[in-house]
């Protein structure tokens, strides 16, 4: 009789790790970011999260009891005040035109719809395990959507006037399509011409909704890119990393996008401060500066702060919608409004022989107004608490995920101000809220640590 040699059992530690691949629970968030590109030219670009939150409310149904974060109840009493706020939808307070109209009434369901999926989907990523999802893998598909955005810079710049019908814009009606706000979410474009500079120059949009949200996207995502590309990346990836940036500063200097230039600038001096190794971190940015001011990019950057046309615009529409958003401070009136004059004339709307007249809706210029007087100072202040809690709560995260989401919450309160939050800048707002709390969670549960 032969008896077996007795079986050597290595403990834990020593076993070889085997690759795990994300398990099939995590396809949505897959699909949204990866087969962005493909939405985008479906005309979904950033609405796509709400065709993917049914998945994803299916998924947290059959998950039972669900997980909420700390302070996700001031997003909760965010949403239901958007909720009250349907009820001034059809007011017109002074100093503003319009009756109440389908294009409001599309505008506000839109916005709402895009609300509710964002709650989803952050419950969502929350109550995925590690295990099915996770957090490297997460990071390293926001590095793709980065090089995605990265492309469509790009593209932006060397063929600026490219643009298509997208099928949802076929498929939909003229009263919704026609729709200003609509349109710039189903219509596909390369990139915006403006005359921020007295003339005539492309901005680059693609694959986001305007010009706009491409600058805030990309501080957002590139953030990101540098976690999982570079600090948890290997030889190849890390080189991949450098070619992708350098490739980057063209569209990022072709934005003539003051708000994405700050944010960089910020993240650059975050980074000197939290970083593990700040000497270096003060030479590589030396180094770039160096390149910078070198190039032919810096001469461009000088002439858009040499023509800062828009701020007369800006201070026009932020200081009339205070003045609005006053007169209900409490439930906001719902939607933009359309206000009287410009910064320039009395006069409303563009005209044969005033082109210079008119200006954007109130609340368009940031998305601090945008909650100014869609739901007053109540909304904008659970706005402002929620972010700010995020960076009160984490800021003891000292990892690479920890820091960079941190990072991604002081932006956030600093982009209000400017930026439209809504599509896809809130949607990666709040991917990195989930990914700040996915971090946490796996640090003091013994089981995810585990």
């Amino acid at each position: 009789m032969t008896i077996p040699a007795p079986r050597t059992v290595l403990p834990p530690a020593a076993r070889p790790r085997r690759r795990r691949r994300p398990a099939r629970a995590a396809w949505p968030i897959a699909a949204f970011l990866l087969g962005y590109p493909l939405w985008w030219a479906l005309g979904l670009g950033g609405l796509s999260v709400v065709v993917l939150a049914v998945p994803m409310a299916v998924a947290l149904w059959h998950r039972r009891p669900i997980r909420a974060p700390k302070g996700f109840g001031l997003w909760a009493l965010l949403l239901a005040g958007y909720l009250v706020s349907a009820l001034a939808l059809a007011e017109t307070p002074d100093g503003t035109y319009g009756e109440l109209a389908a294009g409001r009434v599309v505008g506000y369901l839109m916005r709402l719809a895009v609300y509710v999926s964002l709650l989803i989907m952050v419950l969502y990523l929350g109550n995925l395990t590690h295990d099915e999802l996770p957090q490297r893998t997460l990071v390293r598909w926001l590095g793709v959507l980065f090089l995605t955005a990265v492309a469509g810079g790009l593209l932006g710049v060397l063929a600026p006037g490219f643009a298509f019908t997208s099928p949802l814009e076929m498929a939909l009606p003229s009263s919704i399509g026609g729709n200003p706000f609509v349109a710039n979410l189903i219509h596909p474009t390369a990139a915006q011409m403006q005359h921020v500079l007295g003339h005539a120059a492309p901005r680059p949009e693609a694959p986001f909704e305007w010009a706009n949200a491409w600058g805030s996207d990309v501080s957002v995502l590139v953030i990101w890119f540098v976690v999982g590309w570079w600090t948890y990346g290997g030889p190849y990836r890390r080189a991949a990393a450098v070619l992708a940036l350098a490739a980057a500063a063209v569209p990022v200097v072709y934005s003539l996008n003051r708000g994405l230039w700050i944010g960089l600038g910020i993240s650059a001096a975050y980074l000197m401060v939290r970083g593990a190794r700040p000497l270096l971190a003060g030479a590589v940015a030396a180094v770039v500066a160096a390149a910078f001011l070198l190039s032919p990019l810096s001469t461009i950057v000088a002439q858009r702060l040499d023509n800062p046309q828009s701020n007369g615009i800006r201070a026009f529409t932020v200081a009339a919608t205070v003045r609005v958003a006053a007169t209900s401070p409490v439930i906001g009136y719902g939607n933009t409004r359309n206000a009287y004059g410009s910064h320039r004339t009395v006069t409303t709307g563009r005209s044969s022989w005033c082109v210079e007249c008119g200006h954007p809706p109130l609340g368009s210029d940031g998305q601090l107004w945008l909650l100014l007087i869609s739901q007053g100072f109540a909304g904008a202040l659970l706005y402002v608490a929620f972010f700010a809690g995020a960076v009160r709560r984490y800021w003891a995260d000292r990892t690479p995920i920890g820091k960079a989401g941190t990072l991604v919450m002081i932006l956030v309160l600093l982009y209000m101000v400017v930026y439209d939050g809504l599509i896809s800048a809130l949607t990666l707002y709040l991917i990195s809220f989930a990914l700040l709390w996915r971090n946490a969670a796996r640090t003091s549960d013994p089981g995810e640590a585990r």
